[in-house]
């Protein structure tokens, strides 16, 4: 399953002082472009794509390999 989603920009990590990020929103690409962003914790603060990633794979019950996972930047 192909996602797309926006960054917010978030608080630095307490834990390794590195910068976070919220997802803005989350959308699974296909002939129509369908917003999900419900499927996740949009309060979350992810350390990086890879979590966000690993974190979809998991709730939807696919495997890693089977998510591919795009930034896309927020229309202003």
């Amino acid at each position: 399953m192909q996602f797309e989603y926006t960054r917010r920009r978030s608080v630095r990590s307490p834990v390794t002082d590195a910068p976070t990020f919220r997802v803005g929103r989350l959308a699974a690409s296909g002939q129509a472009e369908t917003d999900v962003s419900h499927l996740i914790d949009r309060s979350y603060n992810y350390h990086s794509p890879r979590e966000l990633h690993w974190h979809l794979a998991d709730r939807l019950g696919l495997a890693p390999g089977a998510v591919s996972l795009r930034e896309t930047v927020a229309a202003a």
